[in-house]
């Protein structure tokens, strides 16, 4: 398909040209990253706009069911959802590994939802690479509600941070990692702490997690783009499907909120300037193995680096002196 027919099946809702988009963005072939840049381009201008929501968790915490319970309850009113689910890569094709699709089979057949499993490849912060540029193309395609799923690696997935709207934080019962909640990471960044399997036999520790990450949340210092009471900890159970609709109007008040304060702009524009100044910095490092002569550069400095010839902080001033 050309790339203005693509355009144009993209902004029509269809979802196999969306899928069609996201691999092309994902590419890393030069003359695909040259008609991904032109697509987005062209797409730019539609104007429409999603509800961006980041979601992490530790593995195991049920991301996936959650996502699925979350996902059938906005469908089922009436919103087109897609979820952008990003699974660890394996280390010898580069593909997904978990394949979360898989795993949300009731979802996956919604005719309103658009679900995405997309590889990490080694990427840092629980987001692939282009994931930025896989809910551009999902809001242009109309979709309502774009869920980001992180890879679930820990506390260092704060990337999500920097191309949602709103991050959602899903801890489990009894993980013994109730006191993190005090620690700098991705704590201080959530806007909604949800601990899910809040039901049968561990519905008590549940309650009990919630009470003391809702305490870890009032030590933290407060942030001028949260209204009064967030962050907030809430209980949901993603099997029972309890808590859903008590989530999904937290995070319609706190949106609506920043809309009206101008907070919900801003951090757009922050947004979109990162995702430049992250596109200059891969374009800056991919000058490493593209082009031969900085490569045989590069090749050369290394060994001498290995042979004791160069250290490596003066190999390093070496390099980036060729640079320019």
């Amino acid at each position: 398909m050309q790339r203005p027919d693509l355009a144009k099946a993209v902004l029509a809702g269809d979802r196999r040209a969306l899928a069609r988009a996201i691999t092309l963005v994902e590419s890393n072939r030069a003359d695909h990253r040259a008609d991904a840049v032109k697509l987005l381009e062209t797409l730019a201008g539609s104007g429409r706009q999603a509800l961006r929501i980041g979601l992490s968790g530790t593995p195991g915490v049920g991301k996936s069911t959650f996502i699925e319970a979350f996902g059938l309850m906005l469908t089922g009113q009436g919103l087109r959802v897609a979820v952008l689910a990003v699974d660890p890569s394996s280390a010898r094709s580069g593909g997904s590994i978990l394949g979360d699709k898989t795993r949300m089979e009731h979802l996956s057949r919604d005719p309103l939802a658009f679900i995405r499993p997309s590889p990490s490849q080694a990427q840092l912060g629980g987001v692939a690479r282009r994931s930025r540029e896989a809910v551009a193309l999902c809001e242009a395609a109309g979709f309502d509600v774009v869920l980001i799923e992180t890879v679930g690696v820990g506390q260092s997935e704060t990337l999500v941070a920097d191309m949602t709207d709103i991050f959602v934080l899903l801890m489990a019962p009894a993980g013994g990692d109730e006191l993190q909640g005090v620690k700098r990471g991705i704590m201080e960044i959530a806007d909604l702490i949800l601990v899910n399997k809040a039901d049968g036999d561990l519905k008590p520790a549940a309650l009990r997690t919630l009470a003391d990450y809702a305490g870890a949340l009032r030590l933290l210092r407060r942030r001028p783009h949260d209204p009064a009471g967030f962050p907030k900890a809430l209980p949901v159970s993603a099997l029972a499907a309890e808590g859903l609709a008590e989530a999904w109007d937290e995070m319609q008040t706190l949106a609506a909120w920043r809309r009206e304060s101008g907070h919900f702009a801003a951090r757009r524009a922050e947004q979109a300037r990162a995702w430049f100044e992250a596109e200059v910095r891969a374009g800056l490092l991919a000058r490493l193995t593209t082009d031969p002569a900085t490569r045989k550069a590069l090749s050369t400095l290394g060994d001498a680096v290995a042979e004791g010839k160069a250290t490596p902080a003066a190999a390093a001033a070496e390099m980036l002196a060729r640079l320019g």
